[in-house]
């Protein structure tokens, strides 16, 4: 079935007036775009560093609201009984509209994502797509559904390469944050003997375990806060999230790293780093090693000395 997307902005002090207007007159559902608190709401997002560029240089002043129609609907008069409703409110507006075919609503975002060659080891590639590995080359097939984590980002780049310096085969790994699960699956191709995932969300754990699957992997993922509920201790413990939540987990090391182990820490924004670097100090470990990319930090930590 094909919809038309009628596209009503308003400024963002006429929010819930539009809105209990728009929702009368829609027929197939609403969408409403509105980005004036996003510095408000960015703190409860897990993964807030890794806001893209792009979305905060979205309008914060108006709300778009987007009515669905089906397409045999005259989109005309849904418009001019808007528009009506818009004037007798006496609320400033303009209006929009677009066609959108179902099909490519369920699959444009596929779009966007392509493999992704990460080293001479490690080549990661979207479920719907073929791809052809160099020899000696893992292949981490994935889909992120709802999860944070395609191998797009500097961030997931850099902890990869952080981690195939220190993975051996054989060695256990805890994956805190796992999101799409991303780094555990590479973890498993790299030769981890065992892998466990951890996510605050839980949707985020059930695309890590499909995801593995789909690899031919049977990995661990559980729903946790940092590494509650983690039994055992591990070799390697990644963390690709934000400055705040590795600061969290620094004091927690101890429990879950076994001594000479390595904590690979991402997701860091450049003008976090010295406070990361005064914190890795005062829980007694140093930092091994460093990259960066494009405002984005990763460090080695490992024991002190």
């Amino acid at each position: 079935m094909d919809w038309t997307d009628l596209r009503l902005k308003v400024p963002t002090a006429h929010r819930e007036q539009a809105v209990a207007i728009a929702s009368l007159l829609a027929g197939g559902g609403l969408y409403i775009e509105d980005y004036s608190d996003l510095e408000e709401e960015a703190p409860r997002i897990a993964h807030v560093d890794l806001i893209d560029e792009a979305l905060l240089a979205m309008d914060r002043n108006h709300v778009v609201i987007h009515l669905y129609f089906e397409a045999d609907h005259a989109p005309s008069e849904m418009a001019l009984l808007l528009e009506e409703r818009m004037a007798a409110a006496g609320i400033p507006y303009t209006l929009s509209t677009a066609h959108i075919a179902e099909e490519d609503w369920a699959t444009a975002w596929k779009a966007h994502y392509k493999p992704v060659e990460l080293s001479d080891r490690l080549l990661i590639c979207p479920s719907w797509l073929e791809c052809t590995p160099k020899p000696g080359q893992q292949v981490v097939r994935l889909d992120p559904g709802m999860a944070f984590g395609t191998g797009t980002h500097e961030t997931t780049q850099l902890c990869l390469s952080l981690l195939e310096g220190v993975l051996r085969p054989g060695h256990h790994v805890l994956d805190v944050g796992c999101g799409s699960g991303i780094l555990s699956i590479a973890a498993a191709k790299l030769g981890a003997e065992r892998v466990c995932g951890v996510d605050i969300d839980p949707v985020a754990v059930r695309v890590a375990g499909q995801n593995a699957a789909d690899n031919g992997l049977d990995l661990e993922f559980k729903v946790g806060d940092l590494s509650s509920g983690v039994t055992g201790r591990y070799h390697v413990v990644l963390a690709n999230i934000v400055a705040d939540i590795i600061l969290r987990l620094l004091p927690d090391l101890k429990r879950v790293m076994l001594p000479g182990g390595a904590f690979v820490a991402s997701g860091i924004i450049d003008t976090r780093e010295d406070e990361l670097t005064a914190a890795v100090a005062a829980t007694g470990y140093r930092i091994n090693r460093r990259l960066s990319q494009n405002g984005w930090v990763a460090l080695l930590i490992g024991e002190a000395d």
